[in-house]
């Protein structure tokens, strides 16, 4: 076999592969949904993008219920106890016990209430929720009233916390996966 030969095979066989990766079930297995039900039922609920939900629960826990941070976030969304407490209160939910935060429904219903919270603070800009959710709206509203960062998509890397600006970097990513992969929209 000649080479030009070899480098066409060679090329069919990329190009195959290619084409076998970049299909929709191959997509969907690299990008699960869990909680299906509770992430479109509190989405809608709460009026926040299914996607968004999506991206946060990835990027904090991995889908992991009983996941618990070294700072002490828990759950799917990765919630603070004491930011937990003051939602539940705001929002009038009325958790089970005390251990909510570990209930994928309590938990999904928490950190989507505070996602649309975010959102009207920040008025519907995700980039800066997305900050917001990680740093806290207090820190992202201090960089944007000292203009340490501009709060759009295209300057994350002014951020000046460097565990944030890969938070907003990998949300953002997984949310255009998402929004690329599964089309459900709020009714």
């Amino acid at each position: 076999m000649k080479s030009s030969q070899r480098a066409a095979v060679i090329l069919l066989v990329l190009m195959s592969v290619f084409l076998l990766l970049n299909t929709p079930l191959v997509w969907k297995w690299m990008y699960p949904i869990k909680f299906q039900n509770e992430i479109v039922r509190a989405s809608q609920k709460f009026q926040v993008d299914p996607h968004l939900i999506l991206a946060v629960i990835r990027s904090e826990s991995g889908f992991k219920t009983d996941r618990v941070s070294k700072k002490g976030a828990i759950g799917l969304m990765q919630i603070m106890p004491d930011t937990a407490e003051w939602i539940v209160k705001q929002a009038n939910l009325r958790p089970r016990d005390n251990q909510y935060l570990y209930d994928p429904v309590m938990n999904i219903e928490i950190g989507t209430w505070y996602l649309n919270f975010l959102l009207t603070r920040y008025e519907g800009d995700v980039t800066k929720v997305i900050a917001a959710y990680n740093a806290g709206p207090g820190k992202v509203s201090g960089w944007l009233t000292t203009e340490q960062w501009n709060g759009r998509r295209e300057s994350i890397e002014d951020i000046p916390f460097g565990e944030t600006r890969l938070y907003v970097q990998r949300v953002l990513y997984y949310h255009d996966r998402y929004k690329n992969i599964y089309d459900f929209q709020l009714h």
